[in-house]
């Protein structure tokens, strides 16, 4: 029997349900005329539903036998079912009383709120408030599968309930009366707050492997990955240099978009670290500050500080008018120069021996752009490896002008005013302010079956020294004209090899570049250096990047590429290219103890990348010297990533006379050994229990036979929890390196204990997973009654 409950239940209305067809009663129908009751389309099922909808909702009654006392009464017997919004009640038998919107079920009671289920047997609940309890329930989580069992549950609405005598715990349960779970959270109340998304449990107690772990007065923890404020589990590490490092960190989520973490760390070989950090976001900005503090080290014996802090944003003005301002800091800074090889995993710099200090207020509208910028660099010496340097920018000022298709012209100019400063006891020449002028002018032909771009530059410079050069000069002026002509060709074809069809090109290109020769090499070298030798710097004017060298060049380079695209989507399947200059004058001007270029053909540089299907890609670039018939340097790279939790990454790095290197990295499940495959449950949720991982990465020298930088480790899929050992190896000087041990305990939908080598995998293993990461929220119609 069934029934369809309208808000306010007339005992006529009830009869007639009654005794419509029998045994068996049908929703009333709806008038026409009531529009507010007609069935509207909706391009999705609502997962979440607000309380108001909750409360308009018609409640459905279902059972075998139904009885009927007062005009608000009913009593149902035999499979009877519930069903209002997203609650489903299931009992032997249910009295709901509706004018106080009261249901009492007794015998095999089963709730189904939103995905969340509770069974028990015997239940009383205010439907609309679901306010109630639950007596000697079990419950399952849909946000994180966990379950357990207790005395009783106390709704207090549909958010928020408390359990009491409780256990905790994600492990599925097996067959067998002596199961037990791995792990287990026992707590003399559990309270569950599903808005919040968060569990605090009192009077606790963590087991695993039935050996006690924790015991607690009071434990929160989050039950999705939502952030909540609190005590994050402690992590625990072993250091060849600091020693045994205990953290016990404390996160604050002080909104949506900011938060902060502390974290203190004790180091038995060195004291208390006081460490910190504090992010933000905001729509039109973001930024992230990060301090450390210990005083008295005991191995340097003497206070060690460390602090960063990195903001990106736009400035707005609110008049649209002025055009767009934009905010960057980059600011470093550490107590001493043995700092970076202490503690090498404390800064943010790109390069741990320089740490820079960098501040830009920039602006743009329509073809305009402007900057200032101020550089202050920090330099930590090692007397055994000393470094120059680079020069601080105080300030550095920018204002540009790029206008394309200017009546088919593209029109660039570039003013750049800074004034460089350094020890010069350290970089062994001046000081100086250098103004430079930039303009370019070109005229691009573009279309489909090819590109004719000639263009033509002006570079000038004017220096200003604060001490006379080797020839007596205190000022020097360099004025240098570029002309280029760069021109290619398009032709493709259809093709088809083993059954797939693809478009194949082919692109020859010429470029010639001359610059006449200026006299240089006298003038200081603040901010140039030597480009890379590869596919994008062999068609460029400029054989030095920075303002100080402009390179003599009358030379041609020539190349041809050809590209296979997959003919339904473009993915590009493969490439070749290859490409040459040929030099008609030697290149006279040189970066200080540098070596000029030579008349005549360059290096062959060589390049090919393979997609053989959505699992292998190849890649690899060569530089070739026809002349000694060997290559100067060449870099070989493959990725395998057959699946989930499966990738090899391979790579082979030469340079002649300089380095020789092998770099490995991987992820890999152990149990493929012996042929078992696991299971394909998508990211995010591992390939089921008991397994075994492999993660690491190696660099090798083969020019020093030893490893330079090396992560290896293990991880353990359990099902309900993970566990994971990776020792990682730096390289800090000629001879020093650091070593660290990091040991972790993840219960999954809990806690992590220990010291955490995630971001280190993740960082140092190209296409590295997480075994538990939620992808995607769970829905309630995953588990729909």
């Amino acid at each position: 029997m069934s029934i369809h409950l309208r808000p306010v239940l007339k005992p006529l209305a009830l009869l007639a349900c009654v005794l419509w067809q029998g045994s068996w009663a049908h929703a009333q129908q709806v008038p026409a005329a009531q529009d507010s009751l007609r069935l509207r389309m909706s391009p999705r099922l609502e997962d979440r539903i607000g309380q108001a909808q909750r409360n308009a909702a018609p409640t459905f009654l279902s059972s075998q036998r139904l009885s009927t006392e007062t005009d608000s009464e009913v009593s149902l017997d035999g499979q009877v079912v519930l069903r209002r919004s997203d609650l489903v009640i299931r009992a032997d038998h249910l009295d709901y009383d509706q004018a106080r919107d009261l249901a009492r079920a007794r015998g095999n009671v089963r709730i189904n709120q939103a995905g969340n289920t509770f069974e028990g047997p015997a239940l009383e609940l205010r439907v609309d408030a679901f306010e109630g309890y639950f007596e000697r329930p079990t419950y399952q989580l849909l946000a994180n599968d966990a379950h357990g069992e207790a005395e009783r549950i106390d709704f207090l609405d549909d958010k928020r309930a408390v359990v009491r005598n409780a256990t905790f715990t994600t492990c599925q349960r097996q067959p067998g009366p002596d199961w037990m779970p791995d792990w287990i959270l026992r707590a003399a109340t559990l309270r569950f707050d599903s808005e919040e998304e968060t569990a605090q449990a009192e009077d606790a107690t963590l087991t695993f492997q039935d050996v006690r772990v924790v015991g607690v007065s009071s434990v929160s923890f989050p039950l999705t990955d939502k952030r909540k404020s609190g005590v994050l589990a402690p992590t625990f590490g072993v250091d060849s240099v600091s020693g045994t490092e205990v953290t016990i960190p404390y996160y604050w989520n002080i909104a949506p978009n900011r938060d902060a973490t502390f974290y203190p760390t004790v180091m038995s070989k060195r004291g208390v670290n006081y460490g910190g950090e504090f992010r933000y976001l905001e729509q039109a900005y973001l930024g992230r500050l990060r301090a450390d503090y210990m005083p008295g080290d005991l191995l340097r014996e003497r206070d060690r500080w460390g602090g960063s802090y990195q903001h990106t944003g736009v400035i707005d003005t609110g008049i649209s008018s002025v055009g767009g301002l934009g905010l960057n800091l980059n600011l470093n800074r550490v107590s001493d120069d043995d700092y970076w090889r202490d503690f090498p995993r404390a800064t943010t710099s790109l390069t741990s021996r320089l740490l820079a200090n960098d501040a830009s207020l920039n602006w743009n509208k329509s073809f305009y752009s402007a900057s200032l910028r101020t550089l202050r660099w920090q330099t930590l010496q090692d007397p055994l490896a000393p470094i120059t340097p680079p020069y601080d920018r105080m300030p550095q000022i920018v204002a540009r002008y790029l206008q394309p298709d200017a009546g088919g012209f593209d029109v660039g100019l570039e003013a750049d005013y800074t004034d460089f400063q350094a020890d010069r006891r350290l970089t062994g020449q001046p000081n100086t302010q250098r103004s430079v002028m930039r303009g370019q002018l070109s005229y691009p032909v573009l279309g489909a079956a090819g590109f004719f771009v000639p263009k033509v530059q002006l570079h000038s410079a004017t220096y200003n020294f604060d001490a006379p050069l080797a020839n007596g000069q205190w000022q020097a002026t360099r004025n240098v004209p570029t002309y280029s002509l760069d021109g290619g060709l398009v032709f493709e074809r259809d093709a088809s090899y083993q059954d797939r069809r693809f478009r194949q090109t082919l692109e020859p290109r010429l470029f010639y570049v001359n610059t006449p020769y200026v006299e240089q090499n006298h003038l200081p070298n603040y901010d140039s250096g030597v480009t890379d030798f590869n596919f994008a710097s062999i068609y460029a004017e400029n054989a030095f990047v920075g303002n100080d060298r402009i390179a003599d060049n009358d030379l041609l380079t020539a190349g041809l590429s050809s590209r296979l695209l997959d003919s339904d989507n473009g993915a590009e399947i493969a490439r070749v290219g290859i490409a040459q200059r040929f030099r008609m004058a030697d290149q006279r001007v040189t970066l200080p103890g540098g070596t000029p270029a030579s008349k005549g053909i360059s290096d062959i540089l060589l390049g090919a990348g393979l997609l053989v299907d959505p699992r292998w890609y190849l890649d690899s670039t060569v530089q070739y010297n026809p002349t000694t018939e060997k290559s100067v340097r060449s870099t070989v790279s493959a990725r395998y990533n057959p699946g989930h939790y499966r990738v090899l990454n391979l790579a082979y790095r030469f340079q002649r006379d300089l380095s020789e290197l092998v770099d490995i990295g991987w992820q890999w499940p152990i149990n493929d050994l012996w042929g078992d495959r696991g299971q394909d449950l998508g990211a995010g949720r591992g390939q089921g229990a008991g397994r075994w991982y492999s993660v690491g990465r190696l660099n090798y020298s083969l020019q020093d036979s030893k490893l330079v930088d090396s992560i290896i480790g293990f991880e353990y899929d359990a099902g309900c929890w993970l566990g994971r050992v990776v020792l990682e190896r730096l390289q800090t000087g000629l001879v020093s390196s650091n070593q660290r041990l990091m040991f972790q305990l993840e219960f999954v939908g809990f806690s992590r204990l220990g010291i955490d080598p995630l971001q280190t995998l993740k960082n140092n293993i190209p296409r590295y997973q997480y075994l538990r990461e939620q992808v995607t929220a769970p829905s309630r119609f995953s588990n729909y009654d």
